[in-house]
C-alpha cells in the first residue's frame, strides 16, 4: 500500500514512512493511494468472527508487508484486551466506545499506533517525539498507550482550562516520557501549533518528530474496526449485553431491542476533528454493510454548515460541555475532500448540530426513558438523529463514558456509575506546564 499527501499525488511512501511522519512534507495529511475492499469470505464470515479477527482483516491491506501478518496479530491482542459492545437503549443501538483504559474511543487509535510505532522503530539508537493536541479524550488515550514505551516520548498539548479534571489527569498525571502542555488557547491554538513545529527546519533537525492525533494514519485505520465489527452485528441482527462499563440504571432492565437482519446500519458519529467519521467512511467504502453516517457536531458546526452549503468555511473554536468536539476548523476534513466529492459525500453523510441546552434535555430524556446515560458527546449524537428523523437500523456512538463528564451529567442524571479505572485517575496529580499558544514556547518546553 502506497500513501499519499491529500495535497499532492506524486511521490508515494510506504505505511512505516507516512506513520512516523505523521505529516507529509507539504503540510498535507496522508491517505492511502487506493481504499481496500474486504474479501467477499471475509464479508460473509464477519457476523462469527471475534474483535481481533475482524480487527486483522481490516488493518492488514493498509500495513503490509511493512508489518508482517503474525506481527500484526500479537500487536492486534495486546492492543485490545476490550472491545466494543453494540447495546439497546430502548429502540435505539449505542456503539459503546469506552471500555478500554482511558474510557474513550481513542483507546482504539492510541494503543494499536503506540505498539505500531514501537515494532517499526525497532533498533533505532535516536529517539522519536510524539506530538499531540488535544480537545479532550485524545491527550489521556495516547498518554496511556505510550506510556513506558521505550525510545518514545511524548508531549501533550491540551487547552488550558478547557478540559475536565478527569481528562486533565489523564493527560498530565502520568510523568516519566509523557509530558503535558497547558496551553493559554483553544484546541485549534494547540493542533496550529504541532503542525507549525512538524514544519519547522530547526525542530525537524534537532528531534524525530511524529504525530499522535487523528491526522496520523495509523491511529485513523483502527478505527475503521468497530464500525465493520458492529455493522456486522446489526446486519446480523444482533446485538451484545453490554460490559462492566455499560452505564445502565440496575433497574431499567427492559426487553433488548435487536435490529432488522438483512438492514445496513447508519452510524450518528459524534463529531470534532473528524478522523472518527472518516475512518466509518473507510469501514463502508471497505464493503461494511453500512448505509450511511450522521456527523453530528456541537455549536462548532462547520462540516453540517458545508454539507448544506457547499461551502467549507473553518472558524475560530467555541467552548461547550461536549469540549472534545470544540473544533472550528477539523484537519480530517482534509481527507474526507481528497477522497470523496461534495456530491458524493451528501449521498452518504447528514449533518446536524446541537446546542447545550439540548444535549442537556437529551442526556436527561434519556436516561429518564430508558435508564441508561449518556455523556456529552454521545448526547449530541444522539439528539442529532433526532433532529434528522433518521430512521431504520441507527447506532449512536457513545464515545466517552458518562463518568468522565460527571460534572455535567451527574447535576442532569444523579450519581453516575464509575468504571474502576477512573477511579484510580482521579488519585493522580496534575503535572503541566503552561505556556502561551506560540511556536515559540513549544520549542522552548521542547528543549526542558
Amino acid at each position: 500500500m502506497q500513501y499519499f499527501s491529500t495535497r499532492s499525488r506524486s511521490g508515494g511512501v510506504d505505511f512505516a514512512r507516512a506513520a512516523l511522519s505523521g505529516l507529509a512534507p507539504d503540510g498535507g495529511l496522508f491517505v492511502p493511494g487506493e481504499i481496500p475492499s474486504y474479501a467477499p469470505a471475509a464479508l460473509s464470515s464477519f457476523p462469527s468472527m471475534t474483535f481481533h479477527d475482524i480487527a486483522f482483516e481490516t488493518i492488514k491491506p493498509y500495513v503490509c508487508p511493512e508489518i508482517p501478518g503474525t506481527v500484526l496479530g500479537d500487536i492486534i491482542e495486546a492492543a485490545y484486551p476490550f472491545t466494543a459492545p453494540l447495546i439497546s437503549a430502548g429502540d435505539r443501538l449505542v456503539l459503546e466506545l469506552f471500555h478500554g483504559p482511558t474510557a474513550a474511543f481513542k483507546d482504539f487509535g492510541a494503543r494499536f499506533m503506540a505498539r505500531t510505532f514501537s515494532y517499526l522503530r525497532r533498533g533505532e539508537t535516536r529517539p522519536l517525539r510524539i506530538l499531540a493536541a488535544t480537545s479532550g479524550d485524545t491527550g489521556g488515550a495516547v498518554a496511556d498507550g505510550f506510556f513506558r514505551v521505550e525510545g518514545i516520548s511524548v508531549t501533550v498539548l491540551y487547552p488550558k482550562g478547557r478540559v475536565s479534571p478527569l481528562q486533565e489527569r489523564q493527560i498530565a498525571g502520568l510523568g516519566e516520557n509523557i509530558s503535558a502542555l497547558a496551553v493559554e488557547g483553544s484546541f485549534d491554538d494547540c493542533q496550529r501549533m504541532v503542525k507549525a513545529a512538524f514544519g519547522d527546519v530547526s525542530l525537524r533537525k534537532r528531534y524525530d518528530l511524529s504525530s499522535a492525533n487523528s491526522i496520523n494514519v495509523s491511529r485513523l485505520i483502527p478505527q475503521a474496526v468497530y464500525y465493520t465489527a458492529a455493522a456486522a452485528a446489526a446486519f446480523a441482527g444482533r446485538t451484545d449485553p453490554g460490559g462492566e462499563a455499560t452505564p445502565r440504571r440496575a433497574e431499567s432492565g427492559g426487553k433488548r431491542f435487536l435490529p432488522k437482519a438483512k438492514t445496513p446500519v447508519t452510524f450518528a458519529v459524534p463529531s470534532g476533528n473528524f478522523g472518527n467519521l472518516t475512518a466509518g467512511l473507510y469501514a463502508m467504502k471497505m464493503g461494511a454493510p453500512i448505509e450511511g453516517f450522521i456527523a453530528a457536531t456541537n455549536i462548532n458546526r462547520t462540516v453540517p454548515d458545508y454539507l448544506e452549503s457547499g461551502v467549507y468555511r473553518t472558524r475560530l473554536s467555541q467552548a461547550t460541555i461536549s469540549n472534545a468536539m470544540d473544533v472550528g476548523a477539523p484537519s480530517n476534513f482534509e481527507r474526507m475532500n481528497a477522497h470523496w466529492s461534495l456530491e458524493e459525500l451528501r449521498r452518504i453523510l447528514r449533518g446536524a448540530w446541537v446546542s447545550d441546552e439540548d444535549t442537556r434535555k437529551t442526556i436527561a430524556a434519556v436516561h429518564q426513558n430508558y435508564g441508561y446515560y449518556l455523556d456529552p458527546h454521545g448526547a449530541v449524537g444522539w439528539k442529532a438523529a433526532d433532529i434528522l428523523g433518521a430512521e431504520g437500523s441507527l447506532a449512536v456512538l457513545a464515545t466517552a463514558h458518562p463518568a468522565k463528564f460527571a460534572e455535567t451529567v451527574e447535576d442532569i442524571t444523579g450519581p453516575v456509575p464509575r468504571p474502576p479505572a477512573l477511579s484510580r485517575v482521579m488519585e493522580r496529580t496534575v503535572r503541566a506546564r503552561t505556556i502561551p499558544a506560540e511556536l515559540s514556547a513549544l520549542a522552548e518546553a521542547l528543549e526542558a
